[in-house]
């Protein structure tokens, strides 16, 4: 209500709350260590954002400006960078280089105006193997600023799934962050069948979906079993 635009829905997961504040589009990210099931019966301690991994999906509207408070309470230093965004130098969260990490215990703000619309995702750039390789990610979704005139028609269904993988051996209580080759868990989400939450739509209404990736190496090619659809947009 109110908003111009579909809500995206992230099955599994959920969208990060915000409000305005003098103008600004605030809201809160808390990095810090989960028990994170994938599927009913495997649990296993994994990093990732309020609680869940992937983390709530940030959803905005081009134009918006935001600011975001991102808490540490991980035992390790971390920082947040906006994929994809073109943004100031100093917001854009890359250890060393833009930014000092954010310590354990502190507090970063990030400000930036919203440029673009699309599809994008938030991941840290500290540690990158293994910070991202035990579940710090999520999606960010920007709505155009006129819905009327966007590239493609409007979707009636907008679903947000995040591709990953993990290799979490027999009897282990974490994901082995810093495994390259031999992953054993492939999740929407960050969760597998049967603790997959279905895709929901009616007959004859347009969907759209949209797909990250932030693999430690794999692509992964997604088949639409008996639906015939066309890619609107990609990476690049």
């Amino acid at each position: 209500p109110g908003r111009d635009y579909n809500p995206v829905v992230t099955p599994n997961s959920v969208t990060l709350d915000w409000k305005i504040v003098d103008g600004w589009k605030v809201m809160h990210l808390i990095a810090e260590e989960i028990d994170h099931e994938f599927a009913p019966g495997l649990v296993a301690k994994c990093w990732g954002y309020n609680g869940r991994t992937p983390g709530p999906t940030i959803e905005l509207v081009q134009g918006d400006r935001v600011r975001i408070y991102v808490t540490n309470r991980l035992p390790a230093p971390t920082t947040v960078h906006w994929h994809g965004l073109r943004i100031p130098n100093g917001m854009d969260g890359v250890n060393g280089l833009t930014q000092k990490s954010i310590p354990p215990g502190q507090t970063f703000k990030y400000e930036f105006l919203v440029r673009d619309f699309g599809t994008f995702m938030y991941h840290p750039h500290f540690d990158e193997m293994t910070q991202q390789g035990l579940g710090m990610m999520g999606m960010l979704v920007i709505h155009p600023r006129n819905p009327d005139r966007p590239p493609e028609p409007r979707a009636d269904r907008d679903f947000a799934i995040m591709l990953s993988e993990w290799r979490i051996d027999p009897g282990a209580t974490r994901p082995n962050p810093i495994e390259m080759t031999d992953f054993n868990i492939f999740t929407m989400n960050s969760r597998v069948f049967p603790g997959t939450e279905p895709l929901v739509a009616k007959m004859g209404e347009r969907v759209r979906i949209r797909f990250g990736n932030l693999s430690a190496m794999d692509h992964h090619p997604i088949h639409l079993h008996g639906y015939q659809f066309h890619i609107a947009e990609t990476d690049g």
